[in-house]
Formats: C-alpha cells, sequence, structure tokens
C-alpha cells in the first residue's frame, strides 16, 4: 500500500530524540551540581557522553530527510529559517543580560567598588591582543560571506578555499583567546568586572566552538555534495550563527574592553 502526500509540509516521523534528550539533559544538570558540590563527576559524563550521542543522531536523521529523503520543501526551509532567526534572537538576548549588567555596574558602581574598573583589576590593552581578535573575526566575517556566494554561484573550489579560511581563522581566535585567559592578571572571582569579562567573553568563546564545529560539519558536508547552489540551508544558518559571533564579538570589544578601559 502507499500512500501520497498533498501537502508541502513535512510531516515529522516518530522519533526517540526529544524524549531522550530531555532525559539526558535532566542527568547533565543533576551531573554539574553533583560535581560543584560533592565532587562527584560520574554523572555528568554519563549526560555529556548521551547528549553527545544523541545530538549527533539527531542531525543525521535531519540531515537525512534534507537530503536523501528529499523533504525539506520551500516551505519547509522558510520555517526553519523562521526558526534559526529565533533562536538567534534568544541568543542576541542571552548577551544582552551581559551588556546590561556590565554599564549598570559601570555606570552606578556600589559602594563597596566606588570606582570603575575597580582598584587592583589589571585591564588589558584594547589595542593588542583584543584588536588582533577583533581583525580575525572581521576577517572570518569576510571568508564566510566569500564562501556562502561561491556556493551560490557554484564555483566549490572557491567555496572550498574560503570555508577552510574561516575554520583556520576560528580556531586561530580560540588559541589567541586562550592565551589572553592565560595571561590575565584577574580572575572571575575578582569582584564583579572579573566576573562579567569572563562570563561575556567565555560564552562568547564557547559560541566560537560551537560556531567552528557548524562549519565544520558543513564542509564535511560539502565534500559529499550534501549541498547546491539553491539547496544549502544548512550551510546558510551556519553563516548567519557566525555573523551574529561576530557581531557580538564586536560590542564585547567596545564595551569591556575600550569603553570600559
Amino acid at each position: 500500500m502507499t500512500t501520497s502526500q498533498y501537502h508541502p509540509f513535512h510531516m515529522v516521523n516518530i522519533s526517540p530524540w526529544p524524549v531522550t534528550a530531555s532525559i539526558s539533559a535532566m542527568f547533565l544538570t543533576i551531573g554539574m551540581v553533583s560535581t560543584f558540590f560533592l565532587g562527584n563527576t560520574s554523572l555528568l559524563l554519563i549526560g555529556l557522553i548521551t547528549m553527545t550521542l544523541i545530538m549527533f543522531q539527531w542531525w543525521r536523521d535531519t540531515t537525512r530527510e534534507s537530503t536523501t529523503q528529499g523533504n525539506h520543501t520551500i516551505i519547509v526551509i522558510t520555517g526553519l529559517k523562521w526558526g534559526m532567526i529565533l533562536f538567534i534572537i534568544s541568543e542576541i538576548l542571552f548577551f544582552l543580560s551581559f551588556f546590561w549588567t556590565f554599564f549598570h555596574s559601570s555606570l552606578s558602581p556600589s559602594i563597596e567598588i566606588f570606582y570603575w574598573p575597580p582598584m587592583n583589576i589589571l585591564q588589558f590593552n584594547p589595542f593588542q591582543i583584543p584588536l588582533l581578535n577583533t581583525t580575525i573575526l572581521l576577517a572570518s566575517g569576510i571568508s564566510i560571506t566569500l564562501a556562502h556566494h561561491s556556493m551560490m554561484e557554484a564555483n566549490w573550489s572557491k567555496m572550498t578555499k574560503s570555508l577552510l579560511l574561516t575554520i583556520f581563522l576560528a580556531l586561530y581566535f580560540i588559541l589567541v583567546q586562550a592565551m589572553e585567559y592565560f595571561e590575565a592578571s584577574f580572575s572571575m572571582a575578582d569582584s564583579i568586572y572579573g566576573s562579567i569579562f569572563f562570563m561575556a567573553t567565555g560564552f562568547h568563546g564557547f559560541h566560537v566552538i560551537v560556531g567552528s564545529i557548524f562549519l565544520l560539519i558543513c564542509l564535511f558536508r560539502h565534500m559529499i555534495f550534501h549541498f547546491s547552489s539553491n539547496h544549502h540551508f544548512g550551510f546558510e544558518a551556519a553563516a548567519w550563527y557566525w555573523h551574529f559571533v561576530d557581531v557580538v564579538w564586536l560590542f564585547l570589544f567596545l564595551s569591556i574592553y575600550w569603553w570600559g578601559n
């Protein structure tokens, strides 16, 4: 018996991944609490391993839906685009909380701090490592845009080289930021300045790592011909995410490194 589909939407098949991901997230959260207060990392490791496996298999199924099964029609891709836009908006609001805290603490410091930046905080020179990182990310934004346009023009060689350059710049940024943390004269425990600095820049660094993995997966999918000049939303979403990471860093550089210095 065969069935015909008379609508352009994708009716998702029954999947075990949502419920298993929820259980894994519960293990991950309880494991973090157990690690912080009891020093027991076993549940945390179980949560990390299971979450990684579930994410891999869930995204594998989504990739199959868009390639071999052909379920990602124009209307489905439009819905995916709106989903990515809303996700990026939620990330903007996430970082907005850090900027709000920074400006509130710097423009109206409490009586315990009195000065801003707090005394005994030796800040980074914004025109040394931070400016280098800014240049790296701006260059990666140019290269990912070049890769996107090359894909739309079906110039696969130019697209591969541009995407490889973007990934190299991303890894270089991560290395430079790790060196910056290693050379820092203050820690997260050094007043509210240290807390905001490492929370904001650390979460941005985490997003750079996630974006780098995103781009590596896109490079692998490009090498096995998953993308075409008019059907490549997986890469397009990665490019959007990377531009978001670039813009957040510009605000971090201008506010925390330059204005706050």
